[in-house]
């Protein structure tokens, strides 16, 4: 089963971008205050965690008429990629089977193919699309309300957007959508992908183990031997 994470960036306007900078002691950095309304760019993205691979393209706007035509014509070049299902549904495994997610067969739509992480938007509940999905193998999945940190692509999008515009300061929509699109191109030469109990998690949970407890009535602490840690 592949796993494709979509969600839109932006938008993003044509003022200075703060960024991280070094500066002299009583010299603060200034940027300019000057701002001028010509129009935002946003970054429709279409993420896969298990290989860190984007599919990603610069729009002005993104209403269901440009997201939806894009987001169809990348997935039908996702699906032209992957392997042809000839396993009977009932041999799939339980989470390739639509059975799983509906509860009931679906024996009038095809083989389930992708699964498609999606916000929980409005125009991502749009009959026509979902209808599309379904016919095409694509489940869609929805984050939650207030959920939407569930979505990978969300934390792609941030790497992205950091490294295209921070410390930059775009004068036209066109260079913001130019600059995004190239850092996509870059990050696609060397992927990273992203996995649940990654290496952050393996961090923090070293850091459990060795947690200290704090001493009462000051800032201090002490760590707990390992025999005695709970």
């Amino acid at each position: 089963m592949a796993v494709w994470c979509q969600d839109e960036a932006g938008p993003y306007q044509t003022v200075p971008q703060a960024g991280q900078s070094w500066e002299p002691i009583g010299k603060a950095r200034c940027l300019p205050h000057e701002y001028e309304r010509n129009g935002t760019a946003k970054l429709l993205t279409l993420f896969h965690p298990a290989t860190g691979h984007v599919r990603a393209t610069g729009v002005t706007n993104a209403p269901n008429a440009v997201l939806h035509p894009w987001l169809k014509d990348e997935l039908e070049q996702v699906l032209a990629e992957l392997p042809v299902v000839t396993t009977p549904e009932a041999d799939r495994p339980a989470l390739a089977q639509w059975q799983t997610w509906e509860g009931r067969p679906c024996l009038d739509l095809p083989p389930l193919r992708l699964i498609l992480i999606w916000d929980n938007l409005a125009g991502h509940l749009s009959l026509e699309v979902v209808l599309w999905l379904y016919h095409h193998g694509v489940l869609p999945l929805y984050t939650p309300l207030s959920g939407s940190w569930l979505n990978l692509v969300e934390s792609l999008q941030r790497i992205l957007k950091r490294r295209a515009l921070d410390g930059q300061h775009p004068q036209t929509v066109a260079e913001i959508i130019t600059w995004l699109e190239e850092t996509v191109a870059g990050w696609n030469v060397a992927p990273t992908p992203f996995t649940w109990h990654g290496k952050r998690y393996a961090r923090r949970q070293r850091a459990r183990v060795r947690r200290h407890q704090r001493l009462a009535g000051s800032g201090a602490g002490c760590s707990l031997p390992s025999s005695i840690t709970r």
